[in-house]
């Protein structure tokens, strides 16, 4: 499954939940804790994806979007109700 996400890095905390903005599809909105620097927010990104769908990480991809913090991500083998439950966090 792919699926837009808005990242957040420096966060406090990690944390995956809620929708941003009004766009169809919707865009997954992930806190990670780590810094954007040298990929290290884009590697926490993968931990924490994998993670909140319960899929290793092997299974989570950043496809489009690297170096931006909205990212277009795939997610193989993940649950499309996880999706649904994690946008009304």
């Amino acid at each position: 499954m792919k699926l837009t996400v808005r990242v957040h890095p420096g966060a406090s905390r990690d944390d995956v939940g809620g929708r941003y903005g009004t766009d169809e599809p919707p865009t997954l909105v992930v806190r990670v804790a780590a810094p954007a620097t040298d990929g290290r927010a884009n590697e926490r990104l993968v931990r924490v994806l994998a993670e909140a769908f319960g899929v290793p990480r092997r299974a989570v991809t950043v496809v489009a979007g690297v170096t931006s913090r909205t990212k277009v991500v795939e997610v193989s083998g993940a649950d499309p109700e996880v999706l649904g439950r994690l946008l009304t966090r």
